[in-house]
């Protein structure tokens, strides 16, 4: 079973599910996992509800929105691989400096400690300012990949980077023969 959370960059959700829909067509079982921030708040891009919705909907299970409830993962309920698409800044600096305060920090926490693959679609307007030297902790992590990597705005968000979620099938598959999807800055 693959682990498949979503954080709260509301603004990629709609291609996240895409990338979710796309893999449970092609037979993967996936598991949602949401941190409590997304599962919990309505936005100009959609209400929680309809999130968990569509989630219930495509996967045929109940999204994990609780640190008690993604304690489990790993060691008793194993994943495959994770992937967090979004991964939002404040995740990718928790996983980065082991806080493990919500669902999809502990899902990750429990996930790595059994030495199984992560991958990271980043989503973060400080990635080229405060979170890049989180950036590095990571890349230099066993079995951590991320999606290549845009600048979705360099004039106007000049230090926000955001993964090119057309890549998410590529980097998994790069994942899962353990090589990242290069080049992982593009254009």
């Amino acid at each position: 079973m693959i682990g498949y959370a979503i954080c709260g960059s509301f603004c990629t959700h709609a291609r996240s599910l895409a990338v979710l829909e796309n893999l449970v067509n092609n037979g993967a079982d996936v598991l949602p996992i949401v941190s409590e921030i997304a599962s919990a708040t309505d936005t100009r891009f959609g209400k929680a509800a309809d999130l968990l919705d569509r989630l219930r909907a495509i996967t045929g299970k109940e999204p994990i929105v609780t640190v008690r409830e993604a304690e489990p993962l790993g060691p008793s309920v194993p994943l495959s691989e994770l992937i967090i698409a979004p991964c939002t800044g404040n995740t990718l600096a928790k996983l980065a400096n082991g806080i493990t305060d919500t669902s999809v920090c502990m899902a990750a926490k429990a996930h790595m400690r059994c030495e199984r693959p992560l991958l990271i679609a980043l989503a973060t307007n400080d990635a080229l300012s405060a979170n890049l030297k989180n950036i590095a902790t990571l890349l230099g992590r066993k079995n951590v990949y991320f999606v290549p990597l845009l600048q979705d705005d360099p004039l106007g968000k000049p230090f926000s980077l955001v993964a090119d979620f057309s890549l998410i099938p590529d980097a998994f598959t790069a994942m899962r023969d353990h090589r990242q999807l290069r080049p992982i800055f593009r254009e």
